[in-house]
Formats: structure tokens, sequence, C-alpha cells
């Protein structure tokens, strides 16, 4: 079956998620913070409100997923 390849290694990085996470609660809390703050007042959250947030919890989660390249 064509693109079955594909499928194998979405569910392999959707596998490792979790662990990824977990290895990144402090920058995800700090995003979720930043986003429910953002998003508290009476103004619309904006694009790039939490972008440094953002970035950090990125980052974070590509030393998780690629432990070597660290």
């Amino acid at each position: 079956m064509p693109g079955r390849g594909v499928w194998l290694r979405a569910r392999a990085r959707l596998r490792r998620f979790p662990a990824a996470l977990a290895a990144c609660g402090d920058q995800a809390a700090a995003y979720g913070r930043c986003v429910a703050a953002a998003a508290a007042g009476p103004a619309e959250l904006r694009r790039d409100a939490c972008l440094q947030e953002f970035r950090a919890l990125r980052e974070c989660f590509a030393r998780a997923v690629r432990p070597g390249l660290a």
C-alpha cells in the first residue's frame, strides 16, 4: 500500500509526544499561563502574544525528540 511508511512515521512521532511533553512541563506550563492570561481580558488573543514562551516550548520539544542533537 503506497504511503504506508508515512503513517508509520507519523504514529512513531505521536508515540514520543507524551515523553516530550513530560520533559517540557515547565515550558508547557509557562506557555499555557501566557495564553490564559492573554485571553482573559476583554481584548482578543493576538498573534505572537506568547511568542517567547512558544519558542521555548518548541525548542524543548525538539531537544526531547532528538536527544542525540542536544
